[in-house]
């Protein structure tokens, strides 16, 4: 008796506090911030699969994003259909969107709802324009996104349109056209707002109850976070020149420039193939390259300088689709980018090339004949100045004092040696 009653003691504690937590609902909260990519596919469908072994209630995925790779969207939509625990979507702050691929993952969640002031839409498939088969690809995602919105009674007239037309919505027309399932404001009212809300989740019938519930929040990984952060429109703009500017660097000066740009250009193609890049753009930024390249045969501020400016400034311009919200290069990173690529070839690579052309002055054949002063008298050893450089001479006439002018007539390693210019020009009257 007093070991049971001990026993019930030390455990009465913590099945109180299991009991307090029982008491309250528990939702896995997760957010899709910036381009849907590996990293962020990787995030939710993993904290999806936590979800599960905690036992929560509902996953609430917040959205704001302008899409991405379709293979990413895919890994998302396929966790939340699979998913034994109801996935809440919900498009929030204010000013947030489910572009493109976001809208994909909207329309294959069970519920979907959206902030006052967000939008959905523009849906059409995007990648390297020019490369896919535009038609096929926009056929399949039609195809996609119609049996997601029929799988959940919603419209998929307008969510086939998204995709052909790229047209969207505001969250008022999203559920006045019935897109979406909800309009709430804030997260507290969308999961009192579902509360008690009886559905059909991976095969079975599933209850949500989410009024009260305990929010925990799941983030990124640090090193995920940093690698997800670098994929922007800016950024890959500027790993782009970057490793031109490395790899120009690298064949005129310093290996290691060469190894770190190679590695910058392909952290840039990564990047491409994950943003709604345009082949107009890539062409013309490898344009303005091949410029720029022609001006190492003639530094200065010349036609291709000016040309290879132009299609930078162009290049950045057409470089991402314009349908895709906020996926552009911004002006704020296109003219210093291109100001200082300017400067960089005109003043930098040009120096650089001029001094390569210059004739080495360390070899035999150029040093011998030149003429230059003693600085510390030859006895028969001492220091002579031949332009800027100090030498080590010896003089094949006998002493010769300070501020003498001599001429090199040999050399023997490093030393010079030399003869007075006065006394090599009356040998020879004699």
């Amino acid at each position: 008796m007093v070991l049971a009653g001990a026993a019930c003691m030390l455990t009465g504690p913590s099945l109180a506090v299991a009991h307090a937590s029982a008491a309250h609902p528990l939702v896995i909260s997760l957010k899709l911030t910036g381009v849907v990519d590996p990293f962020e596919a990787s995030y939710i469908s993993g904290g999806i699969s936590a979800a599960e072994s905690q036992g929560a209630d509902a996953v609430l995925l917040t959205i704001d994003t302008p899409g991405g790779l379709d293979s990413s969207m895919r890994k998302i939509v396929e966790s939340i259909q699979t998913s034994p625990i109801p996935v809440i979507c919900y498009v929030s702050p204010p000013g947030a969107r489910a572009a493109s691929a976001g809208t994909f993952i909207m329309e294959g969640c069970p519920i979907a709802a959206m902030a006052p002031g967000t939008e959905i839409g523009a849906a059409h498939p995007v990648g390297v324009s020019g490369i896919i088969e535009q038609k096929k690809v926009t056929n399949d995602a039609a195809a996609f996104i119609r049996g997601l919105a029929q799988k959940y009674g919603r419209n998929a007239g307008w969510a086939v349109r998204a995709v052909r037309d790229a047209i969207s919505a505001s969250a008022d027309e999203a559920l006045r056209l019935h897109v979406i399932d909800l309009e709430e404001p804030t997260t507290t009212a969308l999961l009192d707002a579902v509360d008690g809300k009886a559905m059909q989740i991976a095969g079975a019938d599933v209850v949500l109850h989410t009024r009260g519930a305990v929010i925990e929040d799941r983030g990124l990984g640090v090193g995920a976070a940093i690698l997800h952060g670098l994929l922007s429109p800016d950024l890959a703009f500027l790993f782009f020149y970057l490793g031109l500017g490395l790899i120009v660097a690298g064949i005129l000066h310093h290996p290691v420039a060469l190894i770190f740009g190679i590695i910058s250009l392909i952290a840039t193609f990564v990047s491409f193939g994950m943003l709604p890049v345009n082949l107009i753009g890539i062409v013309l930024l490898l344009a303005s390259a091949v410029f720029f390249l022609l001006e190492l045969k003639h530094p200065g501020l010349g036609l291709p300088t000016v040309g290879g400016l132009i299609t930078l400034v162009l290049g950045a311009l057409f470089l991402f689709d314009p349908h895709v919200p906020n996926a552009h290069v911004s002006w704020g990173t296109i003219v210093p980018v291109a100001l200082g690529t300017g400067l960089f070839f005109v003043f930098a690579v040009g120096a650089a090339v001029r001094a390569r052309r210059l004739p080495t002055r360390t070899g035999r054949t150029p040093i011998i004949g030149t003429e230059g002063v003693v600085t510390t008298a030859l006895d028969p050893k001492g220091v002579v100045q031949l332009s800027s450089e100090r030498w080590t001479a010896v003089s094949l006439v006998g002493p010769v004092p300070a501020g003498t002018r001599v001429r090199v007539v040999g050399i023997d390693g490093l030393t010079l040696r030399v003869e007075p210019v006065v006394a090599r020009v009356e040998g020879s009257v004699s």
